[in-house]
């Protein structure tokens, strides 16, 4: 008896189905796509419950007949195609010809369609497969297609559905990215009753962008543009400065089709290199226009991955464009020494005297204020040239003598406790010198260590938030006013499914109206920490689902965050007081030598060393 058997049509169709059809989303995908292929210029998509109880799609395209209506339902009937050739050189949104086929196998589905040059419209329903005959009814041109009870005769998928907030995310997502590559397009969409959006179909690139994602996505956008071997580049990228917890916030889109190609990650991945963390994603809108016989999009039913002839073009092309930009620019944030803050060399204004002589005051005013905390004397940077390499310090006469005649070149840092009497005690060993506020100096018995203060405090603070944590919810602190902040879809649904996290943490956050939410405590031992901006990378980790495992890895990615949010950073300018707490901090915490990313907190340099670099071996 043969194993082998040929499936019967309909469990053909249901595999189809499944390939295409994965949820809601897909359903409403598919639907827009097909509404822009028909030359629609107004598309209204209506939702309820999240797109399994209803997914709505009325549009003023083109229209079917009652012939094309039936065909319409056929597996693989398409009007985008008509031969080999055309496989090859696709220019239309779909192609394939199972979108409607599929859906109509696992929902309840109502096409009303007319043409323009028709009188009357024609209906068609179609149950799970079982298909009505085609009669005439009223209707405006265009086509209306309602998608009811997704997936209703197959419990087994069904189950498999997730919350209405979380599937209305995804549906909310293909909306938006056919928003943003059809400006033309005027677009609304509506859930259980309420409109979401209306965009106009005479918006720029950044209104879709505010409309869509917010205002702080879209404000501080850099541009850049090419054109070169017939691949058309153009590309709004977000400044380093507000790189994101994850990738939701990179579109890519291939002759106004959104993709997904490792060879395009890797260029906007690789054009921030060594502007953003590791772990921080860009900000990035990327279009591009090439001719269709250069790649292919029948890779995969759902059509978001492409295959290029040329990959490494157009990888270099991409990477070339947002890189020289990024470079063309100074994206440096100014430091602040001495409380005047000194911007970067070449800047408009500035040059490397004036930033020197800047630098000096800075230093003069640090040792002014060691020596009120009572070091041992008052020091003063020399403003000659010849004599910048000296520190001078008041003897106790008053006169200036250089730190070559004190001896010990540490000394003149160290502090000397006094007893009752006012006489001097037993000299500590107290030493520190801030460099560049970013770095601390300190000596030690075999010679000194250089210590990253943000990588050090960095991992105080972690180690802080893992014990707290461990022990129960992080402490919190009531805000006498409420912040406020806009969230995304992806941002609600992070919030409702992970509602004990967030109280764990010891944040509260309550609706405060249209797409914004109020953050009404916050954890005390955060308290410099920019509230809005660390709830909004929470909530982006939260929903990025790639970045951990399970929840105590989640957790373990807030808190590696909030602790780096918290820490001191570099170019932060710090008192005596505060290099030797940090210092002192270090002996108390596990795993001191190492930042949580996995950075060096300190150096160690020996004397041994030190003699070898300045060829005193032997002497």
């Amino acid at each position: 008896m043969s194993r082998i058997i040929v499936l019967d049509d309909n469990m053909i169709n249901m595999i189809a189905a499944g390939e295409v059809i994965e949820r809601p989303g897909s359903v409403a995908k598919e639907l827009l796509e097909n509404s822009i292929d028909a030359g629609a210029t107004r598309i209204v998509l209506n939702v309820e419950d999240g797109g399994r109880k209803l997914i709505s799609i009325v549009d003023n395209g083109c229209g079917m007949d009652g012939e094309d209506l039936v065909k319409a339902f056929l597996p693989h009937a398409t009007s985008k195609i008509r031969n080999r050739d055309d496989l090859f050189n696709i220019k239309t949104m779909g192609f394939r010809g199972e979108a409607l086929a599929s859906i109509a196998q696992v929902a309840h589905v109502t096409v009303v369609s007319r043409t323009g040059d028709s009188i009357e419209a024609n209906r068609i329903e179609v149950d799970c497969g079982e298909k009505q005959d085609v009669r005439p009814c009223s209707g405006d041109r265009g086509t209306s297609i309602e998608v009811r009870n997704l997936f209703y005769k197959l419990p087994a998928r069904r189950k498999f559905l997730r919350t209405a907030n979380t599937e209305m995310t995804h549906i909310t997502e293909f909306f938006s990215r056919i928003a943003l590559s059809h400006l033309r397009l005027d677009l609304t969409l509506i859930h259980n009753g309420r409109q979401l959006h209306h965009l106009t179909g005479d918006e720029s690139l950044r209104d879709r962008i505010r409309a869509l994602l917010g205002k702080t996505v879209s404000e501080d956008l850099i541009e850049a543009e090419s054109e070169e071997k017939d691949i058309k580049v153009r590309v709004l990228m977000g400044r380093p400065s507000v790189a994101r917890g994850n990738n939701k916030y990179q579109y890519v889109f291939l002759n106004n089709r959104h993709i997904k190609d490792r060879f395009i990650s890797h260029a906007m991945k690789e054009a921030y290199r060594g502007l953003i963390e590791p772990n921080k994603h860009p900000v990035v809108f990327l279009f591009i226009e090439m001719d269709p016989g250069e790649f292919d999009v029948n890779v995969h039913p759902t059509k978001t991955e492409v295959r290029f002839v040329s990959g490494n073009m157009v990888h270099s092309q991409v990477l070339s464009v947002m890189r020289e930009k990024l470079l063309s620019m100074n994206l440096d944030v100014g430091a602040v020494l001495g409380g005047r803050p000194i911007l970067p060399v070449g800047n408009t204004g500035d040059n490397n005297e004036d930033r020197r002589g800047r630098v000096e005051d800075a230093m003069k005013s640090f040792f002014d204020k060691q020596s009120a905390g009572g070091s041992q004397g008052n020091f003063e940077f020399p403003r000659s040239k010849r004599d910048r390499n000296f520190f001078n310090t008041p003897t106790s006469g008053g006169s200036s003598t250089s730190m070559q005649q004190a001896g010990n070149t540490a000394r003149a840092y160290k502090t000397e406790p006094f007893n009752a009497s006012g006489n001097a005690v037993e000299e500590t060993k107290d030493f520190f010198l801030q460099i560049h506020n970013s770095y601390i100096i300190t000596e030690t018995e075999e010679g000194f260590v250089v210590i990253d203060q943000h990588a050090l405090h960095e991992r105080i603070i972690y180690e802080k938030l893992c014990r707290k944590m461990s022990e129960g919810r992080l402490a919190s602190q009531r805000m006498l006013i409420p912040e406020t902040f806009e969230v995304s879809a992806q941002q609600a649904e992070a919030i409702e499914s992970n509602g004990k996290l967030i109280e764990k943490l010891g944040i509260e956050i309550t609706p405060f109206g249209p797409n914004t939410m109020a953050i009404q405590a916050f954890p005390a031992i955060l308290g410099k920490v920019d509230i809005a901006t660390f709830v909004a990378d929470m909530l982006d980790k939260m929903s990025d689902k790639t970045l951990a495992p399970d929840a105590e890895g989640l957790v373990h990615e807030i808190l590696d965050m909030a602790a780096c949010k918290a820490a001191i950073k570099a170019g932060q300018a710090l008192t005596y007081e505060e290099m030797r707490q940090l210092v002192a901090d270090k002996e108390t915490v596990e795993r001191s030598s190492r930042c949580p990313h996995g950075r060096p907190t300190t150096i160690v340099f020996s004397m041994g060393e030190l003699e070898k670099q300045f060829k005193r071996t032997g002497f």
